[in-house]
């Protein structure tokens, strides 16, 4: 199968747990995904099935949604809910005006550490794995684009929240900057992706439907993303037979009605996806990848 089917992935997995168990249910090894969640979060998670993965390298720079809580009055060695307390408890009182103008500082483009707890790698390993070995964890500072994050409401100790951020962008380490600024340490309590790349929630599929679907005569392809819907920024061209066979021999074509465009997208029909050609001269486009 070649495809790209959304999990709405639960607490407690990592993404290449999801990733496997995807693989065991439909019998397909060639299994992928498009970003990586903490076990802790919930929500969004695209995979990619077959020579779709190949499409990975268009959807490493999209933005993300979220949901979730921070909670305040002590941190954690993680910045989330599974660490250790790095603190004793501390009282929190500060009103819900108080941390909007707090978050203030966290929008736009900022500079921002790492959890020691990531897959950021120091010297080609993992942070996570100095730090479990309780090994100095020395990260850089790097720079993060935050376009949205919004307190919705403060409840006890806890905030919760929505934020549209760019690619690298750590929510941990937001949440436990912002207890650092609020004087009384916080991490992130809970944490759940609502869209990705243009994929929602409502695109999101569960295992219990995907064991069902595969039940069923064609009742996988209702829970596939339609290929048309692949890369919607991008401009699409339904091939002729002829530009068909020279996109899938790696030859280049000309597409005069696309001298704008950087990429465009080839299908063979409506729903075969055989190629995203890139722009090389002019009107000349070149296959990038082709997948069939």
């Amino acid at each position: 199968m070649n495809a790209v089917l959304i999990i709405d992935k639960p607490a407690g997995l990592t993404s290449h747990d999801v990733v496997h168990r995807v693989r065991r249910i439909l019998g397909q090894r060639d299994v992928g995904h498009l970003g990586t969640l903490d076990p802790m979060a919930t929500g969004v998670l695209p995979l990619v099935l077959g020579n779709m993965t190949r499409l990975a390298q268009f959807y490493l720079t999209s933005e993300k949604c979220y949901e979730g809580v921070i909670r305040f009055g002590f941190s954690t060695d993680t910045y989330d809910a599974e660490g250790e307390p790095t603190c004793e408890q501390r009282e929190f009182s500060l009103s819900l005006e108080e941390i909007r103008d707090l978050a203030k500082q966290f929008r736009g483009v900022i500079e921002q550490m790492p959890p020691p707890f990531s897959a950021k790698k120091i010297q080609g390993v993992p942070a996570y794995k100095l730090a479990r070995k309780n090994k100095d964890v020395a990260l850089k500072a790097v720079q993060v684009e935050v376009k949205e994050f919004e307190i919705e409401n403060v409840d006890d100790s806890c905030a919760r929240f929505r934020a549209r951020v760019g690619s690298g962008t750590y929510l941990r380490s937001i949440a436990h900057d912002l207890g650092q600024a609020a004087g009384c340490g916080a991490h992130l309590q809970a944490l759940r992706r609502t869209a990705v790349a243009g994929f929602k929630l409502e695109d999101a599929r569960t295992f219990e439907e995907i064991e069902r679907a595969k039940s069923t005569e064609s009742g996988l392809d209702d829970l596939f993303i339609h290929p048309r819907a692949l890369l919607p920024a991008l401009a699409a061209i339904t091939a002729t037979d002829e530009v068909a066979a020279r996109i899938r021999h790696g030859q280049s074509v000309n597409l005069p009605e696309f001298s704008h465009a950087r990429h465009v997208k080839v299908f063979c029909g409506q729903r075969d996806l055989i190629a995203i050609a890139t722009r090389v001269a002019g009107t000349l486009f070149h296959p990038k990848i082709v997948l069939g």
